[in-house]
């Protein structure tokens, strides 16, 4: 269990160095080198758990999708504000989502495949969008999978603009904007007046999921 434990560590701390150095240098200009001398670790180390630069950056992308167990909520549309509110407070506090979304959204990131975020996130809302259509808590117009799509593209729009203005500074007071323009279009008016989503919404309900995870590995 030890070994084990050690190689989980060990492959954290990779992950860990190799998204600082895709942050802060891009796809096509981190190497394999740099990556090593930020993580610490033997060649023969990290060959052990990626035997590439494009696995390696498929590891940080996958970070993004690792907190997606959401508390339920009676309403659906609720559940939907938190999950945007949760990834904007991920994407201002923990340097591994904010690699991931660099490298989604890197034009020069040649050759690698950087779809799966955008679907995952996609694929979250759709469900979210389905169960509410369900209880009735969408205007009969909505398509659930455009709905889906310009919510993901917006999101997408605003965090990189939260970014180049004020490196995620602002990103939860954007995303709560975001939400504040595009809901009235799609859900019914008694079921948006009881939505709560103050700006420290995501910092609420993330606290909400590491507690409920914590209480559930005791």
């Amino acid at each position: 269990m030890a070994k084990q434990d050690r190689a989980i560590r060990t492959r954290q701390t990779i992950i860990a160095a190799a998204a600082r150095v895709f942050e802060e240098n891009g796809y096509q200009a981190a190497t394999i080198t740099q990556i090593l001398k930020e993580a610490g670790v033997t060649k023969g180390a990290l060959y052990f758990h990626f035997s590439s630069k494009e696995e390696l950056a498929h590891g940080v992308l996958a970070e993004q999708g690792q907190a997606w167990s959401l508390p339920a909520r009676p309403s659906k549309v609720q559940e939907l504000v938190d999950a945007v509110m949760v990834h904007a407070h991920r994407l201002q506090t923990d340097p591994l989502v904010r690699a991931s979304v660099r490298l989604t959204l890197d034009p020069h990131a040649y050759g690698l495949d950087r779809t799966g975020p955008f679907r995952e996130f996609g694929e979250v809302c759709r469900k979210i969008l389905t169960a509410a259509k369900d209880q009735g808590e969408l205007l009969p117009h909505v398509d659930i999978a455009e709905a889906s799509d310009i919510l993901v593209g917006s999101f997408a729009g605003v965090q990189a603009m939260s970014e180049t203005l004020t490196n995620y500074a602002d990103l939860s007071e954007r995303a709560r904007s975001l939400l504040r323009y595009l809901l009235p279009a799609a859900v019914v008016p008694s079921v948006l007046a009881a939505l709560d989503y103050p700006v420290d919404r995501g910092a609420v309900v993330f606290a909400e999921i590491q507690a409920f995870e914590g209480a559930a590995a005791e």
